[in-house]
């Protein structure tokens, strides 16, 4: 099954999301890295890519993120994964809030992870799933 990672600059904000999106799909194995590790407001490389080994699997990993700086620090830390490891993670720019929600949705009646990211992604043209 394919995992999700939500990055957020606030860990209120992560959690709280991650409660939400494991309300409609609670099987979906999903990891937040939110806030810096000193409980400040930012993002964190270490804990992204301590998320990603959290919930990684063979189908993959989406990343949804809140603001530019998370991803940049998102793509910084797959920098730092094993090569096999990074071509199975996708990294999509969509609304937060819902792409988590329809994310963890598609992923728990089985949706691949190519088939996931086309819809997050149609979510950002202002398509409703």
């Amino acid at each position: 099954m394919v995992g999700m990672v939500l990055i957020s600059h606030s860990f209120k904000i992560g959690e709280g999301l991650k409660e939400l999106a494991l309300q409609m799909a609670p099987e979906v194995n999903i990891s937040v890295a939110a806030g810096t590790k000193d409980g400040r407001i930012g993002t964190d490389i270490d804990l992204i890519t301590a998320a990603i080994e959290e919930v990684y699997s063979e189908d993959g990993i989406v990343i949804l993120f809140d603001l530019g700086s998370a991803l940049m620090n998102a793509e910084m830390a797959l920098e730092f994964l094993e090569e096999e490891k990074k071509h199975k993670i996708e990294i999509v720019d969509t609304p937060l809030v819902e792409g988590a929600i329809t994310g963890a949705v598609e992923i728990s009646i089985g949706k691949n992870i190519r088939e996931v990211k086309e819809l997050l992604e149609e979510m950002k043209l202002g398509k409703k799933a």
